[in-house]
């Protein structure tokens, strides 16, 4: 998988295709923090506009061979640098996640890295388990996705740990 797959800078170019994949009602409902109105293109574009603009947001396009099928990124929030990914559906069970977050490690190199995933999110859990980061506590918080509050698992990858 790992040379099939590569990172790039994302680009405006790259913004209908995630657009798109965050349309999928069941990675939403899997993702669950996400925009209060997914379809709300407009939203979505000023919201990834600002991102592409932060030079303090690291920001990659996921790509497999040619085509884009996701993508992941680091920010700070609260002092504390965090790690979020999203991948095409129809890529889910691949290891595209696993080895883009291996990827993005390897350019990402703060640590202690913070994650977050829906508790039931197994499949997200695990991709994080896989490159290190451990469960460190539980939050409930309101998901969009699902007009409730949730458990959300915090995730932290140690000092010590460089995939």
């Amino acid at each position: 998988m790992s040379n099939r797959l590569t990172l790039r800078s994302t680009t405006e170019d790259d913004l209908p295709v995630f657009f798109e994949y965050e349309q999928d009602t069941a990675a939403v409902y899997m993702a669950a923090f996400t925009a209060k109105d997914p379809s709300d293109r407009d939203a979505f574009m000023a919201h990834w506009h600002r991102l592409l603009e932060s030079e303090s947001v690291v920001k990659r396009s996921i790509l497999l061979d040619a085509e884009v099928v996701g993508h992941i990124a680091s920010w700070e929030q609260d002092g504390d640098r965090e790690v979020t990914y999203w991948i095409g559906r129809k890529h889910w069970g691949k290891g595209v996640a696993t080895t883009a977050l291996h990827l993005f490690l390897d350019e990402v190199t703060t640590r202690p890295l913070y994650a977050r995933a829906a508790k039931d999110n197994v499949a997200s859990i695990r991709v994080l388990e896989k490159a290190g980061f451990e469960v460190i506590g539980q939050e409930r918080g309101y998901a969009n996705a699902r007009e409730q509050q949730i458990n959300e698992l915090v995730l932290r990858l140690p000092f010590d740990t460089f995939v």
